[in-house]
């Protein structure tokens, strides 16, 4: 099952149905806090903060778009954990697109920012996020601290 998965070496010959000519979305593509030399191909107003493979995967699938999920690195991407690439059929082998909506890759881009925030893992985390890092911090507060004064006269 595995060879049947794997893709074939780049031929100019394929066609748009062939998985090898599907789009390739790294999540560095919609990275906010990527710059453009990083990778980024967004406008920064329209990116979002450190978006995933299975986010974009969501919001994708959601679409009715074939995708398919690959274990790759973005080449300039210095964190080797940020894996996974996702690759997503446009057009079909008559050159004609799947869904009118999305004729070329910038448009999928600017779409997938759009929906990542709306996604409930990302509506629900910012509410648990707020409240533990508050918690840290009075945690802290009351063992004492540490030296606060540290160098002063």
């Amino acid at each position: 099952a595995t060879s049947a998965n794997a893709l074939r070496p780049w031929n100019p010959n394929y066609n748009h149905a062939d998985r090898e000519r599907w789009l390739c979305i790294y999540p560095v593509y919609l990275n906010g806090k990527k710059t453009v030399a990083e990778g980024r191909r967004v406008p920064k107003t329209k990116a979002v903060d450190n978006p995933t493979a299975s986010e974009i995967r969501d919001v994708l699938s959601a679409l009715g778009l074939p995708i398919m999920m690959e274990d790759k690195v973005h080449p300039r991407e210095r964190d080797r954990n940020a894996k996974g690439r996702v690759r997503v059929q446009l057009k079909n082998e008559n050159n004609v697109p799947l869904n009118p909506q999305f004729t070329n890759k910038y448009g999928v881009l600017e779409h997938v920012c759009q929906m990542i925030p709306k996604l409930k893992t990302r509506t629900q985390n910012p509410s648990s996020l707020i409240s533990q890092p508050t918690q840290a911090g009075q945690s802290n507060s009351a063992t004492g601290g540490g030296k606060k004064n540290k160098g002063k006269r």
